[in-house]
């Protein structure tokens, strides 16, 4: 993987780049649509390429290893084949998922013993078969296993769970250097910062990662419940840490607001299943606010899904369509409002870009944080 900054904010910290991967160039700052179990829900892989343009979409390990099961994928060449994309993939290392099991797994050195959300059957996950099953999946881009730390979180839990995150990081690197690419393309790892909401815990970890010398570094443990501007505090003291030629992506995050903030403070990659889910529930994110598209006021509004017509669909469909679909509880609703969503969130990364790029990217992102923090 190569990584190049075509140019940065003079007001911020904000960078545009480039990251070269064996599949196909990402351009940042770029939004990752998430697609949990080898599919971005309710969008076709040729939307997600022609109409939405995704440069690069995210798999989760957990759900991958309990179904279709590694073995599947690895039978299929590997998740790209599998689903027939021929673009970047980047797949996380189950960490986030077994921390939302918190029920039903058990922590330990050696690793995370979990029951399966969809039988209750016992699974393992090590360091090491972290590694394996990613190897196995084939993305782009890997992640450490690191454990996910809940908020609020006690700081003596915080700094154990950091430490443990970081020895597990060590056994991931020792793993992938034993054992090679299993296809014919390189893959490349992210470690992971942790510390929870915690300065000097933070900027612990993000010293240790950054000691990597790893290709790209990630930002974990975030999103997770703390206020915004807890986030916004950990993520400027890392990126301030982390180095400047390699790609920061903070995981799991957000708002279209959360990621032209940190987009702000340095931040290259984001994913979120945010776009997708709210729009499953008819939320639509524009740039002059949020609508609810179940509301009443739109059952006579036949003007455009959006009027800036990022998508093929807002050009289409009318808002009062639209709610109609929701009302009827008809899945082609769903599928057009999730189709705009995905394709404002890449819309609104590329203009951040753009901006970037022309040097005004400051003043135009508080303008689009007030744009964007009304209902319609």
């Amino acid at each position: 993987m190569e990584f190049k900054i075509h140019g940065s904010d003079q007001d911020s910290k904000a960078r545009a780049g480039e990251i070269l991967t064996d599949h196909g160039k990402i351009e940042t700052p770029i939004f990752m649509p998430v697609g949990t179990a080898a599919s971005v829900k309710g969008v076709h892989q040729t939307e997600l390429k022609n109409d939405i343009n995704a440069d690069i979409i995210l798999g989760n390990t957990y759900h991958l290893y309990l179904r279709p099961k590694t073995d599947i994928l690895q039978k299929a060449g590997g998740l790209h084949k599998f689903i027939n994309w021929d673009r970047p993939i980047l797949t996380d290392s189950g960490g986030y998922q077994v921390y939302s099991l918190s029920n039903t797994r058990k922590i330990k050195e050696e690793g995370v013993k979990f029951k399966s959300h969809i039988d209750g059957s016992s699974h393992f996950f090590s360091p090491e078969y972290s590694m394996e099953i990613q190897r196995k999946i084939g993305a782009d881009i890997i992640m450490a296993f690191d454990e996910c730390t809940p908020y609020p979180c006690d700081y003596g839990y915080a700094k154990r769970s950091m430490h443990m995150t970081h020895r597990w990081l060590n056994r991931c690197t020792d793993y992938l250097a034993q054992n090679p690419e299993i296809y014919d393309y390189k893959q490349t790892f992210f470690p992971i910062v942790q510390g929870s909401t915690y300065k000097d815990l933070r900027k612990q970890s993000a010293e240790y990662i950054a000691n990597a010398r790893a290709e790209g570094n990630a930002i974990g443990g975030l999103s997770v419940g703390e206020p915004a501007e807890e986030m916004y505090a950990m993520t400027e003291i890392v990126c301030d840490i982390l180095p400047e030629d390699k790609p920061r992506y903070l995981m799991g995050v957000g708002t279209p607001i959360n990621i032209l903030e940190n987009i702000a403070l340095g931040v290259d990659m984001f994913d979120c299943v945010m776009p997708t889910r709210n729009a499953r529930n008819g939320m639509l994110f524009t740039a002059h606010g949020t609508i609810n598209i179940k509301n009443k006021k739109w059952e006579d509004d036949f003007s455009p899904v959006d009027e800036m017509n990022i998508t093929f669909v807002d050009t289409l469909y009318t808002k009062a369509y639209l709610r109609h679909l929701f009302a009827a509880n008809e899945y082609l609703g769903k599928q057009i409002a999730t189709i705009h969503n995905l394709g404002f969130y890449l819309w609104l990364v590329r203009e951040a870009r753009k901006h970037i790029l022309a040097g005004d990217f400051y003043t135009w992102k508080n303008t689009m944080v007030n744009q964007m923090n009304k209902r319609l």
